[in-house]
């Protein structure tokens, strides 16, 4: 067994495909599988279910591949220490950051980064949060940015910020001419949701109390877009709860605070203990931090609302 064979094992199952896979590793197809078949004779057991389409792991091969993401993440963490990598910002590192956040955050903070880090590649992609803790426990990720705590005992979290939940109703509706509001003027039944799998619908609906009731629309819609949401509201399609950075000036007349404590998440960056880049961490965080609206960077008093 050699590290080489370790690369081909994981390459094989991010991408399911031999031709593919040996691709990305700079290798011939007949060379990957010659390679993978050696393993697999010198472990005596079987790593891939080779009649699936795409390929599959064995039950073996699961536990076998998961052992070998961190083996191969510590061999790399390894050659960052004897590099002198701890104190620098230089690299390429993949970030993650959830759908809810993306199109609010990225464009603030993204331009002063790529500006004062040149040498730093940030490979960005959105990811559910389950994904996004899948992925940096296999080390498929350096960074994320998403909503905390995770209750994952391996991840470490350096909060960003947080970000109250606002009521975001038609013009006609009379929550809006309040004050502010609480959590049980909500109906749950005319709350508009993202789709399964978003923290911030299952923050959404602790918010409510995990309500139940049934729908008074003769329709059915869960988005992936908060956006989607807001363009329905506007028409006179119930109401939703947004997150704070994505209210413009346009949003103003649709939205309502919570009284205080006002119900928030918690928004941090997020990555394996195992990361060892400190400075890279702290220059994400600074720029993330320095880039927003002031009524955002200045700690309030808040109740937190969990996703997990």
């Amino acid at each position: 067994m050699n590290i080489q064979q370790l690369e081909y094992v994981i390459a094989l199952d991010e991408y399911r495909h031999f031709v593919t896979a040996a691709n990305h590793c700079n290798v011939t197809q007949p060379t990957l599988t010659m390679q993978l078949r050696k393993l697999e004779e010198e472990l005596d057991i079987q790593l891939f279910d080779r009649s699936k389409k795409p390929l599959k792991p064995t039950p073996e091969g699961e536990i076998f591949i998961k052992k070998s993401r961190r083996i191969l993440k510590d061999i790399k963490d390894l050659y960052g220490i004897l590099d002198g990598e701890k104190n620098s910002v230089e690299g390429v590192f993949r970030l993650a950051i959830v759908p809810t956040l993306a199109p609010y955050l990225l464009p603030l903070f993204l331009p002063k980064f790529a500006a004062e880090y040149p040498d730093t590649q940030l490979n960005i992609e959105e990811l559910e949060s389950e994904l996004i803790i899948k992925a940096l426990n296999e080390g498929r990720l350096d960074m994320a940015i998403m909503a905390t705590p995770t209750g994952e005992k391996d991840l470490d979290e350096t909060l960003l910020f947080s970000e109250a939940f606002l009521f975001y109703g038609p013009l006609s509706h009379p929550l809006l001419l309040k004050d502010t509001i609480t959590a049980s003027d909500l109906d749950a039944g005319q709350l508009l949701l993202l789709s399964e799998g978003h923290c911030f619908r299952n923050q959404a609906l602790k918010l409510c109390g995990n309500q139940t009731d049934g729908s008074p629309f003769n329709f059915k819609y869960e988005s992936g877009s908060i956006e989607a949401l807001k363009g329905l509201v506007q028409r006179n399609i119930g109401y939703t709860l947004v997150p704070e950075l994505s209210v413009g000036e346009p949003d103003t007349q649709y939205v309502k605070r919570f009284a205080d404590p006002q119900p928030s998440r918690e928004v941090s960056l997020v990555y394996h203990n195992s990361f060892n880049r400190p400075v890279l961490v702290e220059s994400v965080k600074h720029a993330i931090r320095e880039s927003l609206p002031a009524h955002i960077s200045k700690p309030k008093e808040f109740v937190r609302i969990k996703w997990r």
